[in-house]
């Protein structure tokens, strides 16, 4: 159950606070392809064991689909005693468009000079052939 909101999660997914407290995270901003991972990592979290650098994908409002980077820690009461979890991330959707969009274009140069009609070769600053 969502316990915590703030204006960054708000902004990014188009949730206000309110629409969010009380409702289950994962049923409702987890695609159901990935709600059995995130379940994991929220069990997890609850029996002590942190997870880092969790790439939390969520759900938009408006069917947008966001990939943050998560660390999820135990959350707990002034006795110690598990409460929850804290989840803090990092959008990293941009970044994982910006590093699909150059491993496609490396993919097209490797075909591009595996299939060339012409000789290709590379040197190095020394004369070395590299490629």
């Amino acid at each position: 159950m969502v316990t915590e909101w703030n204006r960054k999660a708000a902004d990014m997914l188009g949730y206000t606070k309110a629409e969010t407290m009380g409702k289950e995270l994962v049923e409702n901003f987890i695609q159901p392809e990935n709600r059995e991972s995130v379940s994991e990592v929220l069990r997890k979290a609850l029996s002590g064991e942190e997870t880092a650098n969790f790439e939390l994908p969520l759900l938009s409002k408006f069917g947008e689909r966001y990939t943050v980077l998560l660390n999820a820690t135990t959350r707990r009461d002034a006795k110690g005693h598990a409460i929850g979890v804290v989840g803090v991330g990092q959008d990293i959707t941009a970044l994982n468009r910006v590093m699909a969009e150059s491993k496609r274009v490396a993919d097209d140069l490797t075909r591009l000079i595996e299939t060339a009609n012409a000789p290709i070769f590379g040197v190095d600053t020394i004369g070395r052939v590299t490629e």
